[in-house]
């Protein structure tokens, strides 16, 4: 295949580092309180976050650099090795348990979670599958069904952690990928059927996400419970108003709103920032969105551009949900907000994901 290539897109990329950028500086401002309470370090969390940044920026300088081409031929080794290690975590003594799920692998307080590498290792094989020139996802049994088996079984196993809102991601941007790839609506509906009676199943399965549910529809009804973390973000967001309190100037931090420097950072960002803040940060996911669904459809290949679908979705599934948690507008998840969050192996996959991205712009017409 002839392929010319050119720079990367300087959109995608100035977007990446103005909110890898915002992101350290709410990471600080966010975490300073609790790493001062618990580490007698208030730059504990941003000082791990630039490690893992600079680990996840080399990665992607080196994604955006090699032959996206290459990537097909890891895409079966790589979601092996994926389900590997989702079944490694679930073994006692193997797995980490931490926030209530056996999610990571590692020693002390490093560790990786295989959910997040199989993110990008099912959203590579899909890409891979999905792309060959006679596959036929029209058709229901042979086309349809064997990837939603597969994905349906990563799913499956991440839900044995468990870790629904990284499971949800996952199976959010592969379904994408798949409604992309020429699936039928009707063959998408009528699975997503049984895809709603199976997660009110999950939901009936465990308590606490039942009272998700109900503190979701009424935080109010336990306000000192299952509401509680809705009710503290929307406390953090209302203040904050138009132009918010101040960079640092946070009061739910000081152990009001539960993990302020990842799954709630985005309260404490709106409170400090106000509106302005949080619309800023909007514009640039959406900038981000647009650009990289601008290269899925410029690229002269499926399988770049079912990447590039798979890619933006990923980000795309992920700040909706965290943003909808935050906001009140859905259940609590457990899920990080992209290139903004504290996180290890959450961040450094992101920007080596996004790196790909960079690297098929760089192909495309």
């Amino acid at each position: 295949m002839n392929k010319s290539r050119h720079a990367p897109d300087i959109w995608i990329l100035m977007v990446i580092l103005s909110l890898l950028a915002i992101g350290m500086v709410m990471v600080y401002s966010a975490g300073s309180v609790l790493g001062f309470r618990n580490y007698g370090d208030s730059f504990y969390f941003v000082k791990r976050q630039l490690l893992f940044a600079g680990l996840g920026l080399g990665a992607m300088f080196v994604t955006a650099n090699t032959d996206y081409l290459v990537l097909k031929k890891l895409a079966r080794p790589a979601l092996i090795v994926c389900f590997i290690l989702l079944v490694l975590v679930l073994i006692p003594g193997i797995g980490v348990v931490r926030g209530g799920a056996r999610s990571w692998l590692g020693i002390s307080s490093f560790g990786i979670q295989p959910s997040e590498f199989m993110k990008m290792g099912m959203i590579l094989y899909l890409a891979n599958w999905l792309g060959k020139e006679d596959y036929d996802i029209s058709a229901f049994t042979r086309g349809l069904l064997p990837p939603l088996a597969l994905i349906g079984s990563a799913f499956a196993l991440i839900m044995l952690q468990p870790d629904l809102g990284t499971g949800t991601v996952m199976f959010g941007a592969a379904l994408m990928m798949v409604f992309t790839a020429g699936a039928r609506m009707k063959h998408l509906l009528s699975l997503g059927a049984l895809g709603v009676a199976g997660f009110a199943a999950l939901v009936a399965a465990a308590p606490y996400r039942l009272q998700r549910i109900t503190a979701f529809l009424d935080p109010w009804s336990d306000p000192l419970g299952a509401g509680y973390q809705i009710i503290q973000s929307l406390y953090a967001i209302g203040p904050g108003g138009l132009g918010g309190l101040g960079l640092g100037m946070s009061r739910q931090k000081y152990s009001y709103v539960p993990e302020p420097q990842t799954d709630f950072i985005f309260s404490i960002l709106a409170e400090e920032l106000g509106f302005i803040g949080g619309l800023i940060v909007l514009l640039l996911f959406l900038i981000l969105i647009w650009r990289g669904m601008k290269v899925a459809m410029s690229l002269p290949d499926r399988f770049g551009s079912y990447l590039a679908v798979g890619i933006v979705c990923m980000v795309a599934v992920q700040v909706v949900i965290n943003i909808g948690v935050v906001i009140g507008l859905m259940p609590v998840t457990g899920i990080t907000l992209p290139l903004i969050s504290y996180g290890g192996s959450s961040l450094t996959l992101m920007l080596t994901a996004l790196g790909i991205l960079l690297n098929l712009s760089r192909y495309a017409r």
